[in-house]
């Protein structure tokens, strides 16, 4: 059968519409971003140290704290009872980094410092060296220094403290010893994806092996692909060009709720089907398909709390009512 030209064109412009309409739900992402390589990760980092310096606002009464000061002054040759220690001026805090991968002596890593005790504030005081350890229980980091934060947010017109017994301190923390990784003469590596896919472990597998004119990428299972350094590259330069390959990735309806904070977020996009939602003293009818944005709308005129939103998305989630999925944190 002959298609005229008018036909031919009703044809093209069909399939175009169509194209367009599938390729909505894909979107470009880098292999960088949906993917690891395993061998290639943090270190976290534990310590337990005392900030001192302290305007009166350490801990009061707190018994390991006085029990350090007490060890920390007998290194110094100062025995002092722990009973006999009275002062405010000291806190006793955690510390925490995450070493990143590959790094060497002499990097510095920011560190968080945590109050364990009753003290009211850190503001003003100086950590003493915390030896930060792994979970092998070995020494990588280093961290001392002063502890400085700004004294008020202003917002609304109004002063808001900060929360000043967790202090972020940049810098805060030096590497004494590096996690080394040998890679450069590393014959393979295995990508690992954020997410096990089937399909998107053998596109990422059909992407690289595309790219490189040869069979360097096999998917073994939905979320590895091992990988095989071709001879004229080196391993870095090898995982650099795959980790910058572009893919096409489904692109998923989320909805992420955070009951703690009362915070809702999700795509524009995400369709609610038709029902009737029947909560506390309000009824909604939603008569056609409407968008999570609609609906929120109609909650709020309701006078509805964010409490109340969440607990509908999440019943209405239940009910197979939302074309997307729902994370609660």
């Amino acid at each position: 059968m002959k298609l005229d030209k008018f036909e031919k064109t009703l044809t093209i412009l069909f399939f175009s519409m169509l194209y367009v309409f599938i390729s909505t739900n894909l979107f470009a992402q880098k292999i960088k971003d949906i993917a690891n390589i395993i061998g290639v990760r943090d270190n976290k980092l534990i310590g337990y140290g005392l900030v001192v310096g302290l305007d009166g606002t350490g801990d009061s009464s707190a018994k390991f704290t006085n029990q350090t000061l007490s060890n920390l002054l007998k290194n110094v040759n100062v025995k002092v009872d722990p009973k006999d220690i009275k002062s405010k001026n000291v806190a006793a805090v955690m510390v925490t980094a995450t070493l990143p991968p590959f790094a060497r002596e002499g990097d510095k890593l920011d560190i968080t410092v945590s109050s364990i005790g009753d003290a009211k504030s850190l503001q003003g005081g100086v950590l003493l060296i915390t030896p930060l350890k792994g979970v092998d229980g070995r020494i990588y980091a280093l961290a001392q220094g002063p502890i400085t934060m700004g004294g008020f947010n202003l917002k609304g017109g109004k002063k808001q403290k900060h929360f000043t017994t967790t202090v972020k301190v940049l810098n805060g923390a030096t590497v004494e010893r590096a996690v080394v990784w040998d890679i450069y003469h590393q014959k393979q590596a295995i990508l690992s994806l954020k997410f096990s896919d089937f399909d998107l472990a053998v596109k990422v597998q059909k992407t690289i092996n595309n790219y490189f004119k040869k069979q360097v990428a096999i998917a073994i299972d939905p979320k590895s692909i091992v990988l095989k350094k071709p001879n004229n590259l080196s391993m870095p330069e090898f995982l650099a060009k795959v980790e910058n390959l572009n893919i096409q990735v489904p692109y998923e309806n989320i909805i992420v709720i955070d009951e703690r904070t009362g915070t809702i977020v999700a795509g524009g996009d995400i369709i609610i089907r038709p029902g009737v939602i029947i909560y506390g003293d309000f009824t909604i009818q939603i008569k056609k398909p409407t968008s999570i944005f609609e609906l929120t709308e109609d909650l709020k005129k309701s006078n509805a709390t964010p409490q109340d939103i969440i607990a509908i998305v999440e019943n209405l989630r239940a009910a197979r009512s939302i074309n997307a999925k729902v994370i609660v944190n």
